[in-house]
């Protein structure tokens, strides 16, 4: 059992890393930028590449609830079926939000070629798209994984699988990063920006220090739950 335990945390170590490679690599500054009718198109490639990797991000985030739920529900089922359901719901706002991206590709390159009297037309429209994938990528899938991993860092805490310093800086950096999902939404802050990059860093760098934690030392799992 302890074996397995020390199996399944280096697995969930490595998950870990993947998702913050994949989760910098599915960025796409052409989509965020304010500008994107114009750049999208001609940037197409990249639009393409970083839609793949927020592809990718889908079965490691749901692959990491999935691993660890057999263990997280002997100690309290109901938070962790609410990580792990959260971990879906954000899987599934990414899964649309990656369905978006094509039609950015399209209306830029329709706006590349209209003329003036259709260019205001061609705006509205992509500010209504633009409106809405902030709505599911920046607030849909940022609040559900927020919310989920305030579930798992709350039963790390209560068992003690890893210390609680770093059960609680989890715990402060998804409150962070949820909170700039809003300034975001607001349009205080850019995605592509130094106030996003610096708000989200306490999160990202826990992530990597949890990942390191797990891979060598492993969950501190308790032998008694019932």
């Amino acid at each position: 059992m302890e074996n397995r335990n020390k199996q399944i945390s280096k697995i969930a170590g490595i998950l870990i890393i993947l998702g913050i490679i994949t989760g910098i690599l599915s960025i796409v500054p052409s989509v965020e930028s304010s500008k994107f009718l114009e750049e999208v198109y001609p940037n197409k490639n990249q639009v393409l590449t970083g839609g793949i990797f927020q592809f990718f991000l889908v079965p490691i985030y749901v692959g990491f609830s999935l691993l660890l739920y057999p263990i997280l529900k002997q100690y309290n089922k109901i938070l962790s079926i609410g990580f792990l359901g959260f971990r879906f719901m954000a899987a599934t706002f990414q899964l649309i939000g990656i369905i978006l991206l094509p039609i950015f590709v399209l209306l830029s390159q329709e706006y590349s070629s209209a003329s003036l009297s259709d260019i205001v037309i061609y705006e509205s429209i992509g500010d209504m798209l633009r409106l809405s994938r902030d709505l599911i990528n920046h607030l849909g899938v940022i609040l559900a994984s927020g919310l989920g991993n305030l579930l798992f860092y709350l039963i790390l805490y209560r068992e003690k699988f890893v210390p609680k310093w770093l059960s609680i800086w989890g715990f402060l950096g998804n409150i962070i990063i949820m909170g700039a999902s809003f300034f975001i939404m607001f349009q205080l802050i850019e995605v592509v920006s130094t106030e996003y990059g610096l708000m989200s860093i306490p999160l990202v760098v826990q992530e990597l220090v949890l990942a390191i934690w797990l891979l060598t030392k492993g969950m501190k799992i308790k032998t008694n739950a019932q």
